[in-house]
């Protein structure tokens, strides 16, 4: 029997006719046959669709709604305007240059294509059934198709009547009427739909009379409206629309529409600052920005926005917002002359209010006017925090159980060295901080050391506790890490922070520990569209005992130290001073069982381009520190806010109370001769011997040679006079003008 028959009497068949078998059913032919078919059906389904799609009527108007923002109570707060910022005007106005900045830009063959870009449709379709978003190219007929005639939606059914229509539009419309069309319902950024409202919002101008470079800028800025507007883009922002900018004005000297030497002396057009939509006039616009600046944060994007139908309901408090905004009035703004004062025309208020137990943000003070100064006071993160960071210094070394250099466990009674000017010993990097005035103090405690804002004791205690730890306790709590350095220096709040991230920190401390997320929005409803609101409390970031340990301290601060201007029987508060280097910044930052507050003064150059200035002789005061006007207008809004005051008192447990080597005396003082046949309530000798007053923020300097600590009776609020309300010459006042941190 052959090899043969003998697989086939195994029941096998020979190799050579399984592959035969193969062969025959998968020909060249067959394959062929397969796939043009296969286009044919294709075909055949495009050309159904072509005849069953028709062009729509535009339904881009139809669609625009309006928004309502609400007050926490439901009244109104504010309606978008419900006519579009838009302008339509025709393609003749806007300059050949301009024009052709936009074809470089989006679509170089524009003038020569059918309308459609079958590469880039197909590479959308993939990405939208893939769930990659939005990305593939389209041409300038498929965008101005699916503004004018479509939705933005990102579905297959969407991008294929897009391609059917655009087919159809390009070859019913002429090109021009197509990039008029385009021009005129693309949207820009800044509320801005069209051309033209574009020119106005970022140049201030017509659309007529756009130069180049700006038409350029304004093609660039349609790629990623919001994160290339120069005015709050990132350096990556900044950075990548400067890089688009150039490339289309590259492509116009590529299609001829540029000369090489013009294209050369062109520098990068910068556009002028928003301003407020009209409406949006007062505390109105702060609100509604800082509202859509959340809801951009949960994913609504600036499209949806614009869109409208949205109904927004703020955590706002109508009766604490008018409190606010008629207490930062009278203790500050009644007490300005903004016309003819330098000093008085840069100073900047800025507030947010939240509820510690739940995170609302209740009341915001942004500036005197979003129509008159755009940028939110309430929310900028260009300033210092200063010496209110100094309680973050404290809760890091409680959390982390950190000791002194001697090994004494740091709590309220720990004994520092107050010396000031004194060099911070275990660093690697060098750091002698001033204190204020350059006061020396005697074996300060913790306790006295925050109510005296005393620098040299908590750069010491940054270093005990090392930075590194300080800013991890410090980016729990909600500090920004902005601008954010990991060295001694941060005791003096060195890095950027907001009136709302500073007072979504001291939420924390008032709420026991528990992560306290300031949120505006209550909730966002849409028909077509949810939106998850901001929940306000999270976890656990410090302990109950390190928040209440430091809440205790705070409340001496208010009590007898530097924020007694915020003292009073009507309500229990804990709180912090702050001024910044060469007070360019004010700071009070403080909490009672129910509100927690953030208040600062900015110093804002009232130049083009702004800058930071000095404070100093605000309202013919002298130096304006955190104690002073910040602090009466804490005050003056909280009072106002309870209603008149509050019984409810700090739960405090857990207070941790360290180390000490001495008895503590009821405040520490500046080091002085020791004078034992002198009783306390005996006056000096000589006036310079010892201090009118209990040392604060603004103590003129005391004579500091070295001695024992000697005892002074602590001055009750109501006897103590304010350095603030000494009636000082600007630039004259005793003591350091740049010193920082307090």
């Amino acid at each position: 029997m052959g090899r043969a028959d003998a697989r086939r009497a195994q029941g096998r068949e020979p190799r050579r006719a399984r592959s035969g078998g193969i062969r025959r059913l998968f020909t060249w032919r067959k394959i062929l046959g397969t796939f043009f078919g296969l286009c044919l059906l294709v075909m055949g389904a495009f050309a159904a669709l072509y005849v069953y799609v028709d062009v729509p009527e535009a339904n881009a108007q139809a669609q625009k709604q309006s928004n309502v923002y609400k007050y926490s109570d439901g009244t109104l707060l504010a309606r978008s305007n419900s006519e579009v910022n838009r302008e339509i005007v025709d393609l003749g106005v806007v300059p050949k240059s301009v024009q052709h900045a936009f074809v470089a830009a989006e679509n170089k063959s524009f003038y020569r294509d059918q309308g459609v870009d079958l590469k880039g449709t197909a590479r959308g379709l993939i990405n939208t059934v893939s769930g990659k978003g939005k990305q593939g190219g389209s041409t300038i007929t498929q965008q101005y198709v699916k503004n004018y005639y479509l939705t933005q939606d990102q579905t297959v059914t969407r991008k294929l009547k897009e391609l059917v229509i655009s087919l159809k539009v390009d070859q019913r419309t002429s090109k021009d009427d197509i990039l008029a069309g385009y021009l005129n319902t693309v949207y820009y950024g800044r509320g801005a739909s069209g051309i033209q409202a574009a020119a106005q919002a970022y140049y201030g101008v017509d659309a007529k009379d756009l130069d180049t470079s700006q038409g350029a800028y304004l093609a660039a800025l349609l790629q990623a409206p919001s994160q290339y507007d120069w005015a709050n883009a990132s350096p990556a922002g900044k950075k990548l629309v400067k890089e688009r900018w150039a490339y289309t004005l590259n492509n116009m000297v590529d299609e001829g529409w540029l000369d090489r030497a013009e294209r050369d002396r062109m520098t990068f057009p910068v556009p002028d600052q928003p301003r407020a939509a009209p409406g949006m006039e007062g505390q109105t616009g702060y609100l509604v920005e800082a509202a859509n600046d959340e809801m951009k944060r949960q994913g609504v994007t600036d499209e949806m926005l614009d869109a409208g139908g949205w109904t927004i309901t703020l955590n706002i408090d109508k009766k604490k917002q008018k409190q606010l905004e008629k207490s930062v009035d009278r203790r500050l703004e009644d007490q300005l002359d903004r016309k003819n004062s330098k000093v008085d025309a840069t100073v900047q208020a800025g507030a947010t209010s939240v509820d510690p137990k739940t995170g609302k943000v209740v009341a915001l003070y942004g500036g005197v006017g979003a129509t008159e100064h755009y940028i939110s006071n309430a929310t900028r993160q260009d300033y210092q925090p200063a010496s209110t960071f100094k309680p973050l210094v404290l809760a890091s070394a409680l959390e982390n159980g950190a000791t002194t250099q001697d090994g004494d466990l740091i709590g309220l009674n720990t004994v520092y060295d107050g010396t000031s000017r004194r060099p911070v010993v275990g660093s690697d990097i060098p750091f002698d901080p001033q204190n204020e005035d350059d006061i020396s103090y005697d074996d300060p405690t913790v306790a006295t050391a925050m109510d005296k804002s005393i620098n040299s004791v908590f750069a010491q205690m940054v270093v005990d506790v090392t930075p590194a730890a300080v800013k991890k306790t410090a980016l729990a709590m909600g500090v920004p890490d902005k601008n954010f350095p990991a060295t001694p220096s941060l005791t003096l709040g060195t890095m950027n922070a907001s009136t709302w991230d500073m007072a979504g920190v001291y939420a924390t401390l008032d709420n026991h520990g528990k992560k306290v997320t300031p949120t505006i929005v209550k909730s966002a409803v849409h028909r077509d569209r949810t939106m998850e609101p901001v929940d306000g409390v999270g976890g656990q970031v410090i302990s109950r005992a390190s928040a209440d340990t430091v809440t205790k301290a705070l409340t001496e601060v208010v009590d007898v130290g530097s924020g007694r201007e915020a003292d009073t029987a009507a309500y229990d508060a804990a709180g912090k001073t702050g001024t910044a280097e060469d007070n360019k910044a004010a700071w009070f930052t403080a909490y009672t069982p129910e509100l927690t507050t953030a208040v600062a003064l900015f110093g804002e150059s009232t130049k083009d381009g702004g800058g930071q200035v000095s404070l100093t002789g605000t309202a013919n005061s002298g130096r304006a520190n955190g104690g002073g006007f910040p602090a009466r207008i804490w005050a003056d809004y909280t009072l106002g806010a309870l209603g008149g005051g509050s019984n409810a008192t700090f739960d405090l447990e857990g207070v941790e109370r360290g180390e000490t080597t001495v008895t503590e005396t009821p405040s520490a003082t500046p080091s002085e001769t020791p004078e034992p046949s002198r009783t306390p309530s005996e006056e000096p000798e000589t006036p310079s011997a010892t201090p009118s007053e209990t040392p604060g923020e603004e103590t003129p300097p005391a004579e500091t040679p070295s001695g024992t600590p000697s005892v002074t009776p602590s001055v009750t609020p109501s006897t103590t006079e304010d350095p603030e309300e000494e009636d000082w010459p600007p630039g004259e006042r005793p003591g350091s003008d740049s010193l920082p941190g307090q």
